[in-house]
């Protein structure tokens, strides 16, 4: 049986009226279709109304995908983001209270991009909103022309990884090449959070959370876009497939005691 993976939606308009859809990037469908080995479940961003505790009922794991909006400052007690800045609000309601629940149910987490952002606002840590403001930090944002050749799967920079890190067992390296696509970062790290990576300005590149009873990884960086080239970003995968897989196989047993016992 295939474990089934939640995948956290965005609100954006489409069409020519711009009616609001929820929409996930297919790179993180084919992530878990071609290398979790399972079935991608996507998660609207229905806001207050999502009943958390049902879907992950559902999940044997689940991950938090990156988008171009940014977490409301709001949700960690930041200034109000500059006027133009994209926000979802109802996206933020339903992944913030999913990852604390996620990680009491000991589902199998995979936080990418702004996923990461929100484990860390859900743990009860801050963010910097513009990390290529800041004294002595390199930009790592898109590029403005997002038709360059490479933006998405090009290494922007290196990051260093902890010696003995649950993240340096997946990739097997301390020193790794990553993309970079954003403009937040971590600032105050949420109590209950370990760093895993930093580039080399200092911006946290990668968490694991101390003591979870499950698989629980947040990267800043896009394992999505280069899975099928790229042997670390495939490792990322395979690791929070095998874990997914575990959590499958075991609601599986015990669906098969509560029958037998029936």
């Amino acid at each position: 049986m295939k474990p089934v993976i939640g995948i956290s939606c965005c609100v954006k308009p489409f069409g020519i009226f711009g009616t609001p859809n929820h929409a996930a990037s297919d790179t993180y469908i084919r992530a878990v279709d071609l290398i979790v080995g399972g079935l991608p479940c996507l998660i609207p961003a229905m806001g207050e109304r999502a009943d958390v505790h049902a879907w992950l009922g559902l999940l044997d794991g689940l991950v938090l995908t990156g988008s171009r909006s940014n977490v409301e400052p709001a949700r960690y007690g930041g200034p109000p983001h500059p006027d133009g800045t994209p926000e979802d609000p109802a996206r933020d309601a339903v992944t913030l209270p999913l990852i604390r629940t996620a990680l009491a149910s000991a589902v199998p987490l995979l936080a990418i991009c702004r996923g990461m952002q929100e484990l860390n606002v859900a743990l009860g840590g801050t963010l910097d909103q513009r990390i290529q403001d800041l004294p002595g930090r390199i930009d790592h944002s898109t590029p403005s022309e997002q038709a360059l050749p490479g933006v998405r799967t090009g290494k922007a920079h290196r990051v260093t990884i902890r010696d003995g890190s649950p993240l340096a067992a997946i990739v097997g390296r301390r020193q790794l090449a990553v993309n970079s696509l954003h403009n937040q970062g971590i600032a105050t790290l949420a109590p209950g959070l370990r760093v895993e990576a930093v580039a080399p300005d200092g911006t946290i590149e990668g968490v694991t959370v101390s003591g979870a009873p499950g698989f629980a990884l947040g990267v800043q960086w896009h394992p999505e876009y280069d899975f099928e080239s790229d042997a670390a970003s495939r490792a990322i995968f395979e690791a929070f497939g095998e874990a997914a897989r575990e959590r499958a196989a075991a609601r599986a047993g015990q669906r098969r005691v509560v029958l037998a016992a029936e």
